[in-house]
């Protein structure tokens, strides 16, 4: 039996890198996964590699409806809610100087909203059954400085602390709220995101994760880079059984990269993960 056996889960960004691994291993535990993202052909193929136990639904998490719309789909299709995993985030732009109201409203509606969004509709459902998990998506770019843009590690840093104070407000009903800072991690958001590397080909996309991968290694003390099913497997964690005495807590996932500092690179300088590589995107 899985370590998610019965157990219905909603995924935002379910459609690529570390959503679209982690719909596949919550099903693979036997869990009924709602997987939402922009993406509908790729969604689509989705659902249907991984049969009846995923269903995909086309969503902007940047609309607080979408948001509402997914998680009562989840709940007319599985008859409950017992995971949700706020993981759909995206590029933003701007520094401390230069950024725009644009580019502000961007990124707090991407990275934040859409992460406050997915515990305000899943928090009356999972009260009402008296238990249910929260995971929401957020960075060591939360933690450090140069490991992120500017305002994305700002968002970034207030998706760990609504973590908190979620966890502290849900708790007594039964609903630990955790977060997952993924570091390191090789996926398409380091060339362009989701959107960037649709339109590129297969062959182009694994080539270009590959030189990814070889730049984020020489960061971690592990010499490697981190891989979407890392993070797809403390998902898992947090979601299961195992993980029921978790709450308040934001799991870093990262190969060593925030406890590295000088040791890997320079931080008086952004990190290049495609430093000393042909970067072709």
């Amino acid at each position: 039996m899985g370590r998610l056996q019965g157990k219905v889960a909603l995924v935002t960004g379910g459609t690529s890198g570390i959503g679209a691994e982690t719909v596949s291993r919550f099903v693979a535990e036997g869990a009924r996964v709602l997987a939402v993202g922009r993406q509908e052909p790729v969604g689509q193929q989705l659902a249907e590699r991984l049969g009846p136990d995923c269903r995909f639904r086309k969503g902007d998490v940047t609309e607080e409806a979408d948001i509402a719309a997914a998680v009562a789909e989840a709940v007319a299709w599985g008859g409950r809610l017992d995971i949700l995993f706020s993981n759909a985030g995206g590029l933003t732009h701007g520094g401390v100087d230069s950024f725009t109201a644009e580019d502000f409203d961007h990124a707090m509606r991407l990275v934040l909203g859409s992460v406050l969004y997915g515990m305000k509709y899943a928090a009356p459902v999972m009260k009402a059954q008296g238990a249910g998990t929260i995971i929401n998506n957020s960075s060591v770019g939360a933690l450090r400085t140069h490991m992120g843009g500017y305002l994305y590690s700002i968002a970034k840093a207030g998706v760990a602390h609504a973590t908190r104070l979620g966890g502290m407000e849900l708790g007594r009903h039964g609903v630990t709220v955790n977060s997952i800072s993924p570091g390191a991690v090789a996926t398409p958001l380091f060339f362009g995101g989701s959107g960037v590397a649709a339109h590129m080909s297969h062959e182009r996309v694994n080539a270009t994760l590959e030189r990814l991968s070889e730049g984020l290694a020489r960061a971690t003390p592990l010499a490697r880079s981190g891989a979407p099913a890392d993070i797809a497997a403390a998902a898992v964690f947090l979601a299961s059984d195992e993980g029921r005495f978790v709450n308040c807590h934001d799991l870093v996932v990262d190969g060593g990269l925030t406890a590295a500092g000088r040791n890997s690179f320079n931080l008086e300088e952004r990190f290049d993960p495609f430093a000393g590589t042909a970067r072709r995107h």
